[in-house]
């Protein structure tokens, strides 16, 4: 299988130490999930890249066995069947500081299937095919975890070498822009505040394991990507987007605020919340996501 080919990649990652701060916050969220229904935890985005988890938010994913496993409302077992995942926010004191996080949960199997090259929407893929380390998973589940992040680097490089064909030979000639023109069209596909430069970021920031994963996978035979237009895609993403913003007033406490650092932080905008909007966001969301819209500040 090509998911085999890019083992040692995968686990790579894992081998990455885990910082103690990011280990304390995932017991929180295990202990908030319920220990009994957690069979991995995940930490990615810009904290992993960088060690530094004290300044800003960490990212975990905690997969679950079950959803009916999982401490959670009926309602929100239900809405993470609906429209995967459910969002968290925790914070924790360690060694004097107060560490943030959002931590995503979802069901393994609904995990192996989001982040499959048929898959249409890039939410899932998108981001496991990125450097991830792993804080804790079951015996059981790791060889179908492994298997997992394969399909999602997959997903990602087919992807990639479509849209390289389908672009102008002079666009393609550099290394990274296979990768760049790639995360760039994914970004597209969610309400996201992300600087233009995120995805060169992303890229130089592990050029070489990038760079080896297009050599490996230049000689396999890969199944094709979902043949759907990036249009469609753009469409249901940003839907999704809503959704999820929606469902997340439900589940994030503290929600409207960490949206604001967020869009600020990436992408200078300031935005000044009333009391009213904080306690009522989702009455507030629609003038405010215009305006930011407007602004350019998300896309």
């Amino acid at each position: 299988m090509a998911t085999g080919v890019l083992r040692g990649i995968v686990e790579r990652a894992w081998a990455r130490p885990v910082p103690e701060g990011v280990a304390r916050l995932a017991e929180a969220a295990i202990d908030a999930v319920g220990p009994s229904a957690v069979v991995a935890v995940l930490f990615y985005g810009s904290c992993y890249r960088t060690g530094e988890v004290a300044e800003g938010m960490v990212d975990l994913y905690l997969l679950v066995d079950d959803y009916a496993s999982m401490r959670a409302t009926r309602f929100a077992r239900f809405a993470n069947r609906l429209v995967p995942p459910n969002v968290y926010y925790l914070q924790v004191e360690h060694a004097g500081v107060r560490l943030r996080a959002k931590y995503a949960v979802v069901a393994f199997d609904a995990f192996e299937r989001l982040v499959a090259p048929s898959t249409r929407n890039p939410y899932f893929w998108a981001r496991f095919a990125q450097p991830t380390g792993v804080v804790r998973v079951d015996d059981a589940y790791r060889e179908r975890l492994i298997r997992g992040f394969g399909n999602a680097i997959i997903a990602l490089y087919t992807h990639a070498r479509a849209l390289a064909q389908a672009s102008a030979p002079t666009e393609t000639r550099e290394p990274g822009n296979l990768w760049v023109n790639v995360l760039q069209a994914t970004y597209r596909t969610e309400l996201r505040a992300e600087k233009p430069f995120r995805a060169e970021e992303i890229y130089s920031s592990d050029r070489e394991r990038f760079d080896e994963i297009d050599r490996l996978l230049r000689r396999e035979d890969l199944p094709p990507p979902n043949g759907a237009s990036w249009r469609l895609r753009r469409i249901e993403g940003k839907a999704l987007s809503v959704l999820r913003l929606l469902k997340a007033a439900f589940t994030f406490v503290g929600g409207a605020d960490y949206l604001v650092w967020k869009i600020e932080r990436h992408s200078g905008h300031a935005v000044r919340l009333s009391d009213w909007q904080r306690r009522h966001p989702i009455l507030a969301a629609p003038p405010i996501v215009w305006r930011l819209w407007r602004a350019r500040a998300i896309r």
